[in-house]
């Protein structure tokens, strides 16, 4: 066994690390990867975890670099796509044309409960009171259930996009599984250059002014200038939707009146 990897217990094929030695191997990965390029990255990801992991893509703006990279080392790894029901329609054109386009087969829609639309969200405007309940009931839950049977994720988050993000960790452990960030070190020209060298198809809004995509009731196109996720509920104090965010018992992560 290599010296970097932890021991672990062997489900199948599968790697199974007990949580006690997670904390071990996110400083081992995080050492041995903060440099890496993303196929390097992705390369250790399936390795260590051959069943157990999973891409979760918004089939968004900058998504294309990563899921073309998947498509060269793994076609049929599992992609956790969240149709939210408040989706672009452009955005649900471009996740069928570029699955197919680069033979993705594993491409998974995970969508809202109808039981929790039901409760919290019945008449579909939950995003004008609480953009993070209707987040929680369209984005959060829904990855919650398609990410069971799963040890770790791959996510396409990068520094530069800022916020919180700029202290982003190329490995994280999160939730009792490991997140691989593999653009985490890229810039936008690194991405540009990416797309242009394998001639990706670009999102069609992205040239309308849309360089981070979210639903459409809570994303606006950006002024010239302004960060690529201004645009994403602008106006308030939120940046992120809660995936990315480690749970918290109560309030709104409870299907109960404070969504």
């Amino acid at each position: 066994m290599p010296a970097n990897r932890p021991s672990s217990n062997v489900r199948g094929s599968e790697m199974a690390y007990d949580p006690a030695e997670l904390p071990d191997l996110e400083i081992r990965l995080n050492s041995e990867l903060r440099h890496a390029e993303p196929e390097v990255i992705l390369a250790r990801a399936t390795e260590l975890f051959p069943e157990g992991l999973a891409l979760v893509s918004s089939f968004g703006a900058e998504s294309a670099v990563l899921l073309h990279m998947v498509a060269q080392a793994r076609s049929d790894l599992p992609i956790l796509f969240l149709d939210t029901g408040m989706l672009f329609a452009q955005t649900l054109d471009y996740r069928r044309n570029l699955a197919a386009r680069l033979g993705l087969t594993g491409v998974r829609d995970l969508r809202p409960a109808f039981a929790d639309l039901a409760t919290a969200d019945p008449k579909g405007d939950l995003w004008r009171t609480s953009t993070d309940g209707c987040c929680e009931v369209r984005k959060v839950l829904p990855l919650d259930r398609g990410l069971e049977g799963f040890e770790a994720w791959i996510t396409g988050r990068k520094r530069f996009h800022g916020g919180d993000r700029m202290a982003l960790p190329v490995v994280e452990r999160t939730d009792g599984r490991i997140k691989f960030n593999p653009l985490a070190n890229w810039d936008k020209s690194a991405l540009d250059a990416y797309m242009d060298r394998h001639d990706l198809p670009a999102h069609p809004l992205v040239e309308q002014g849309y360089p981070s995509l979210g639903c459409w009731p809570c994303t606006q196109p950006v002024e010239e200038g302004q960060d690529v996720r201004a645009g994403r509920w602008a106006g308030s104090e939120k940046t992120e939707c809660g995936i990315h965010v480690a749970r918290t018992p109560g309030a709104v992560n409870d299907l109960g009146g404070d969504i």
